[in-house]
């Protein structure tokens, strides 16, 4: 019996192939970004980063180098970091823009170039040293002396204010992005007011004149963020007669463009009198001029 013949085929190994990576689906927070004009989203990615980094240290506050700018004014291995990182971010999408900054000052734009970006790195520093998660990145951006567009990020609530003129005021939270629109009371009784400390005489008079006048008087220790908390209607009115430009420049815009008023003393709106009055009011269109009547000038 014949045996059947097998034949040996060579077997030549099936090509493999080559499967791109499922990509990692959008979410709702990238999409939230990613829907924001070039100039907001630049700064948001920003701060998102740099406080990527300082929601860590936060957990190490013990071990941050500090030291002393002047009495009771510090500055952290924490500052610095937060700041050279936004710098950077900031630089590498707009490289001809200014960059004015509180720990490293002021860096020309390109010629002929009328935009730049006023930082804070870590306003609340104190706040952030005691480890109480009350303090704030707060980038703006400036065209000439008007404020376009910025936001102030708190990193531990992960909380971010951004806002662009003409377009409005948002929060943006998990859910998605809530309009902000500042409180609606009518009664100096009835407020709740923020300032920024009793270490300053003029705003420790002016607190002097409404304690018996208001429902209650609030201290956050972060200027950026009790401006972002009258834009949202928790406090009722923000007052201050001693700060920065990068204290106070986002927290402007974001207030007028949740319909909220923001002058200084004299009533003059614009806030480059504002900055150089140093003081300030920010409420709503119906307490500005009870404000001013309580507080004088």
């Amino acid at each position: 019996m014949e045996k059947t013949r097998i034949e040996k085929r060579a077997i030549t190994p099936r090509q493999r192939t080559q499967q791109k990576a499922p990509q990692r689906p959008e979410t709702r927070e990238e999409k939230m970004i990613a829907a924001l004009s070039p100039d907001l989203n630049i700064m948001v990615r920003a701060v998102r980063k740099a406080g990527a980094r300082i929601v860590r240290d936060f957990g190490e506050v013990s071990s941050l180098q500090v030291s002393m700018k002047g009495p009771g004014d510090f500055v952290s291995n924490a500052d610095t970091f937060a700041e050279k990182t936004l710098i950077e971010a900031l630089r590498d999408d707009r490289p001809g823009y200014g960059i004015l900054s509180e720990e490293c000052g002021a860096l020309p734009a390109a010629e002929g170039c009328a935009y730049r970006f006023i930082i804070d790195p870590i306003d609340g520093t104190m706040n952030f040293l005691h480890a109480v998660p009350s303090f704030a990145l707060s980038v703006g951006l400036m065209k000439g002396d008007e404020i376009v567009a910025g936001v102030i990020y708190n990193p531990i609530s992960n909380e971010l204010y951004h806002a662009e003129k003409g377009r409005g005021a948002f929060v943006m939270l998990a859910g998605g992005n809530k309009r902000l629109r500042v409180s609606g009371r009518r009664q100096l009784s009835h407020c709740l007011i923020g300032t920024n400390g009793f270490s300053f005489p003029k705003t420790r008079q002016i607190m002097e004149k409404m304690t018996n006048e208001v429902a209650s008087i609030r201290i956050n220790g972060c200027s950026t963020l009790s401006l972002a908390f009258v834009a949202g209607g928790q406090f009722d009115a923000y007052v201050s007669a001693r700060f920065q430009l990068w204290d106070v420049a986002v927290g402007y815009l974001l207030i007028r463009e949740a319909g909220g008023y923001v002058s200084d003393l004299h009533g003059n709106t614009a806030l480059a009198d504002i900055q150089k009055s140093q003081t300030l009011i920010a409420t709503n269109h119906v307490l500005q001029n009870s404000l001013k009547k309580l507080i004088g000038v």
